[in-house]
C-alpha cells in the first residue's frame, strides 16, 4: 500500500511517502527551487520521493493532500461578509487562493494520471487534523494527549484532543482570529523580522529583554479559558483585517516605536520579544494544563507552526505534569504531508502501526561517485579519507569551521547532522565568528550544540532524548564556561541528542571529538547562510562553501580544504 502525501496549500510546500505503513520518504519543495518557505505546487518534491523509493505514478494507491477547502466554509463566508471591506488575507486565501489551489492540483494530478486506467483516489485531510493525528501516529505512543497551534488552518487555531490507537478525537478547537500564532508572528514584525518567517530570531532575541517590564499588559491580551479556549484582545492587531500589518496603533502606542530592520535592537524591542515569549509559553502551559486534567496521559504530542518554538517546549516538558513530549522534526506545514499520508493509512484505511518516526533522514542522497564527479566538474582539489571522521575530528578540534554533508537529508529546519555546519563550541569567539563570516546574520542569535545521547547528562539539564533539536534546555552551571560557544545568554541551550542507531557516522564524529577534546559536544547549525533554505545537493555545498568562511568541507568520504590544515590555536589557549 503507497500513500502520497502533499502540502501545497499555504507554504512550505513538501510531499511524503508511506509505504506499508513506514514513512519511506519526504522532501521539501524549497530545497530544490531555494525559495524557503515556497507555496509552489511540490512537484519536484513528489518526483524525488518516486525517485529515491524506486517507483512509478502508476504504483500509487491514494493520494492525501493536507488541506479541506471546504472545512467551515459557512463559518469563513459569514466572517467575511461581516467585514467587508476589511477582510483578513486568510478569508481572500481559502475563497480566492483555494480555487487556484485546487486548480494547480487538478492540473497536476490530470497531467500525471489522466490518461491511465488506475487513478489513485484524492483524500482531503483537514489541515489541523493533518498536524495533530499525523504527529501521534508518527509517535512511539499509543495512548497520548495531543496540543497542535499555529497561525491558521480552514479557520481553526488550535487542536487540544486525544489519540488511543488509529484514532484522534479532538476536544476543543479556537478559531482565526483567536490566533497563538498570529499573536506571537505581532512580535516578530514589531522587532523588524518577518512575520510568519522569522519568528525564531523573536525566540533567540527574547533572553535579552525582561518578561515583566510588558508582563501585565502581554497577559492581558492572550488568555486560556478554562476549556482551553484562546481568547485575544484584538484592538492589538490588525492582522484580522486586509492588508499584511499585524500591530494596530494601539499595539504601537503601547510598547513604543516598532524597530525598522537592519536598525539597532531598543530596550522596548527586547522586552516586547520577551513577553511575547513568556506570554506565549504560559498558554500553551495553560493548554496542557487542561489536555492533562481532561485525558490524564502520561505523553503528550505537540504539533503545528508554533510547536517550532523550542523554548516552549522545554518549559511545557519541565511544568506540564507529561513523562515526556513527542514533536516531530517537521512539525509545520511541511510535515502535513507525512500527517495527511499516516492519517489516511492509518486512521481511514484501518490499516495498523508498524513504525515510529524517530528517523528524521528522509531526503537525497549523494554515493561517493557522484559527490567526486562534481567535485571534478568544480575543479576542486580534494582528498578522500577511508576515516573521515577522525580527519574532520581533528579538523573541528583546530578551531576550524566545517560544512558537512553526508547520508540522506534529513527533513525540517532544524540541522541534525547530515546537512550541517560544525564547529568547536569551546572556542568563546565561535558564535560571533559564525554568525558573521558563515551565516551573515544578527550577531546574537545562538546555536545548538548537538552530542552523544549517553553524554547529554554530562552538560544538560534535560530528561529524556532531543533527537529533532526542538527542546531548550539548561546547560549545567559548570558546564557553561567549557561550551561557551552553544551556550545563549540566559545559560539555555537548544539540544540535539544523537543515537547510534539512527545515525552512526554523526555519532562517531561526536565521539572521536570527545576523546581528542575531552568534549563531546560539537556547535552544530543548519549548511545554508540566512534567507537560504538548508543545502540539498553536492553542488549546492560547494557553492556556499565557496562563497562563506568555511574552512572545510566534508561531502562523503572528500574533503575539500581551503587552505593547509595547520592548527594555529587551541581552545584551552583562549580560555
Amino acid at each position: 500500500m503507497i500513500i502520497l502525501g502533499i502540502n501545497h496549500f499555504f507554504h512550505d510546500s513538501s510531499a511524503s511517502l508511506v509505504i506499508d505503513g513506514k514513512l519511506f520518504a519526504m522532501l521539501e519543495e524549497e530545497r530544490f527551487t531555494r525559495r524557503k518557505h515556497t507555496d509552489e505546487f511540490p512537484v519536484r518534491a513528489v518526483e524525488g520521493c518516486l525517485q529515491l523509493a524506486g517507483i512509478t505514478f502508476a504504483e500509487v494507491d491514494h493520494i492525501a493532500v493536507s488541506i479541506k477547502p471546504t472545512k467551515n466554509w459557512g463559518a469563513k463566508l459569514a466572517y467575511g461578509l461581516a467585514h467587508l471591506p476589511n477582510v483578513k488575507p486568510f478569508v481572500k486565501h481559502e475563497l480566492l487562493h483555494a480555487w487556484y489551489k485546487q486548480r494547480d492540483l487538478k492540473s497536476w494530478y490530470m497531467k500525471k494520471f489522466g490518461e491511465t486506467a488506475r487513478k489513485p483516489p484524492i483524500h482531503f485531510v483537514p489541515h489541523h487534523v493533518a498536524h495533530a493525528a499525523g504527529s501521534f501516529l508518527a509517535s512511539p505512543y499509543e495512548d497520548a494527549a495531543i496540543l497542535s497551534l499555529d497561525g491558521s488552518g480552514e479557520w481553526a487555531t488550535s487542536f487540544l484532543g486525544r489519540g488511543e490507537g488509529l484514532d484522534v478525537e479532538c476536544f476543543q478547537e479556537s478559531y482565526f482570529p483567536m490566533s497563538l500564532g498570529s499573536f506571537y508572528e505581532a512580535a516578530t514584525e514589531f522587532c523588524g523580522f518577518k512575520p510568519n518567517y522569522d519568528e525564531g530570531k523573536t525566540m533567540g532575541l527574547a533572553p535579552f529583554g525582561d518578561p515583566q517590564v510588558y508582563g501585565k499588559e502581554v497577559s492581558d491580551i492572550a488568555q486560556i479559558d478554562a476549556d482551553g479556549t484562546i481568547r485575544i484582545d484584538l484592538s492589538y492587531f490588525r492582522y484580522q483585517f486586509w492588508g499584511y500589518q499585524r500591530c494596530a496603533e494601539r499595539f504601537h502606542k503601547k510598547f513604543g516605536r516598532p524597530r525598522l530592520p537592519g536598525e539597532p535592537f531598543a530596550d522596548n524591542h527586547n522586552h516586547v520579544a520577551a513577553a511575547f515569549q513568556h506570554g506565549l509559553e504560559e498558554c500553551a502551559l495553560k493548554l496542557c494544563r487542561v489536555l492533562r486534567g481532561r485525558t490524564q496521559a502520561r505523553h503528550l504530542v505537540i504539533a503545528g507552526g508554533v510547536s517550532l518554538n523550542s523554548v516552549m517546549n522545554g518549559r511545557i516538558l519541565r511544568e506540564a505534569g507529561f513523562d515526556d513530549i513527542y514533536v516531530m522534526p517537521a512539525a509545520g506545514d511541511n510535515g502535513t504531508s507525512i500527517g495527511a499520508a499516516l492519517f489516511v493509512y492509518h486512521t481511514l484505511l484501518r490499516l495498523p502501526r508498524v513504525a515510529v518516526h524517530d528517523d528524521p533522514y528522509l531526503g537525497t542522497g549523494y554515493t561517493d561517485e557522484a559527490i567526486e564527479k562534481e567535485l571534478r566538474q568544480c575543479k576542486l582539489p580534494y582528498t578522500r579519507h577511508a576515516d573521515i571522521t577522525s580527519i574532520a575530528a581533528r579538523l573541528l578540534a583546530d578551531g576550524n569551521i566545517m560544512g558537512w554533508l553526508e547520508g540522506r537529508m534529513e527533513i525540517g529546519p532544524r540541522a541534525l547532522g547530515n546537512r550541517s555546519i560544525l564547529a568547536n563550541p569551546a572556542f568563546p569567539d565561535m558564535k560571533d565568528k559564525i554568525n558573521a563570516e558563515v551565516k551573515h546574520r544578527e550577531a546574537y542569535r545562538p546555536f545548538a550544540p548537538s552530542t552523544p545521547v549517553e553524554c547529554k547528562n554530562l552538560f544538560f539539564d534535560i530528561k529524556g532524548e532531543s533527537p529533532f533539536m526542538l527542546k531548550v534546555c539548561d546547560v549545567l552551571p559548570e558546564m557553561k564556561q567549557t561550551i561557551p560557544a552553544v551556550t545563549h545568554v540566559d545559560g539555555s541551550a537548544r539540544l540535539h541528542t544523537v543515537n547510534q542507531r539512527i545515525n552512526p557516522l554523526f555519532h562517531d564524529l561526536l565521539t572521536t571529538f570527545g576523546r581528542i577534546t575531552g568534549i563531546p559536544v560539537l556547535l552544530n547549525t543548519s549548511f545554508n547562510i540566512q534567507g537560504e533554505p538548508i543545502i540539498e545537493s553536492p553542488i549546492q555545498a560547494i557553492r556556499c562553501f565557496s562563497s562563506t568562511g568555511l574552512d572545510h568541507l566534508v561531502m562523503g568520504d572528500c574533503l575539500v580544504s581551503k587552505r593547509p590544515a595547520i592548527p594555529t590555536r587551541t581552545a584551552a589557549s583562549l580560555k
